[in-house]
């Protein structure tokens, strides 16, 4: 099969194309013949080295976390899902590879395709769906009539986590380019600000929560809009001793992720809020829960781009910009 490979961690790195076998599959597993992958901003991070102290892969290595496609071979072990069945996840880590025309799935991982998507806009959904569901249900249990900031709110995890928090009942703030305040607006932002001309600082107060997607600097001043017991949630680090536990890293590790957050973990004590990382898991059950959502219109895919598979290095180039509105796809098949 055809699949794209990179040899070494470097941002300048550019993916090659190579034939590579067929993935055999466990008892466990499910083989699936790629029609559509999703391209999120972890697949740059991992190709640079960004996350190879806490994900450390062999290499060569296929990039590509979200997939939606076709079950070709079940293991017999499966029980849930049967060949010719439409599905979508997002693969769990260290099993990565969705830039490929095939790949073996763990079948807790994966969920009947939306009926109501296309694969391109189902391939869109599984990471930035469940990183929304597990920060914001999981992770703050956000209320109705609670205030939650959103940060960069046109991007792939903002888009869904607006619409996810207005279904929860909750009022939604959030940054983004005057350009995409009219899409945001009918996706349920309540609050929206121009992070070009306006300083969220200056706007917001008394949140309830804030999921952070953004640098250290701007984590620093969200602390600042929380209410004392409030939640900040950053999906972009500093990771903390506590997440370093949670996968089971050396001790090398939780102390190395310790000194990294014990500054941002000591203002937000001082301002009496809760500081959490979030680095997302997949998770086919919660999928299920995301497909009834959509299924039921709470819930709809936004996307900006689809490249053919050959430019694939053309559409990481693009998310890895910072211009894309929405998910950028890859369409394989």
């Amino acid at each position: 099969m055809r699949a794209f490979t990179i040899k070494k961690y470097d941002k300048k790195e550019v993916l090659t194309l190579t034939d590579v076998p067929v993935p055999m599959i466990k008892d466990d597993e499910v083989l699936v013949e790629i029609h559509a992958a999703g391209v999120n901003l972890l697949d740059a991070k991992i190709k640079s080295g960004e996350f190879k102290l806490i994900l450390p892969y062999k290499l060569p290595l296929i990039l590509g976390h979200d997939v939606a496609g076709v079950i070709t071979k079940i293991g017999k072990q499966v029980t849930r899902f049967k060949v010719g069945d439409e599905i979508y996840a997002r693969v769990a880590d260290f099993h990565i590879g969705t830039f490929a025309e095939y790949i073996a799935i763990g079948e807790d991982n994966v969920a009947l395709k939306p009926r109501n998507l296309s694969m391109e806009e189902a391939a869109s959904i599984p990471l930035v769906a469940l990183t929304a569901w597990q920060a914001l249900i999981e992770t703050a249990n956000l209320k109705k009539g609670q205030k939650i900031f959103i940060q960069a709110g046109s991007g792939g995890v903002g888009t869904i986590a607006i619409q996810l928090a207005k279904h929860l009942g909750a009022m939604v703030a959030t940054t983004a380019s005057e350009k995409s305040f009219e899409m945001l607006k009918n996706l349920g932002a309540d609050v929206l600000i121009n992070y070009k001309t306006q300083d969220f600082e200056n706007i917001l107060q008394d949140y309830d929560v804030v999921l952070n997607s953004q640098d250290n600097k701007t984590l620093e001043k969200s602390l600042r809009v929380i209410k004392s017991g409030g939640k900040a949630i950053s999906i972009s680090g500093p990771p903390t001793k506590d997440f370093a536990k949670a996968i089971g890293a050396s001790w090398l590790i939780k102390i190395i992720l310790s000194l990294i957050s014990y500054g941002i973990l000591k203002k937000a004590r001082k301002l009496k809020v809760d500081y959490s990382f979030l680095f997302m898991s997949a998770n086919g059950a919660q999928l299920n829960e995301i497909t009834s959502l959509i299924e039921t219109g709470a819930v709809i895919p936004v996307l900006d781009k689809i490249f053919p598979f050959n430019e694939t290095n053309d559409a990481l180039k693009y998310v890895e910009s910072g211009r894309a509105k929405g998910k950028v796809v890859i369409n394989i098949k």
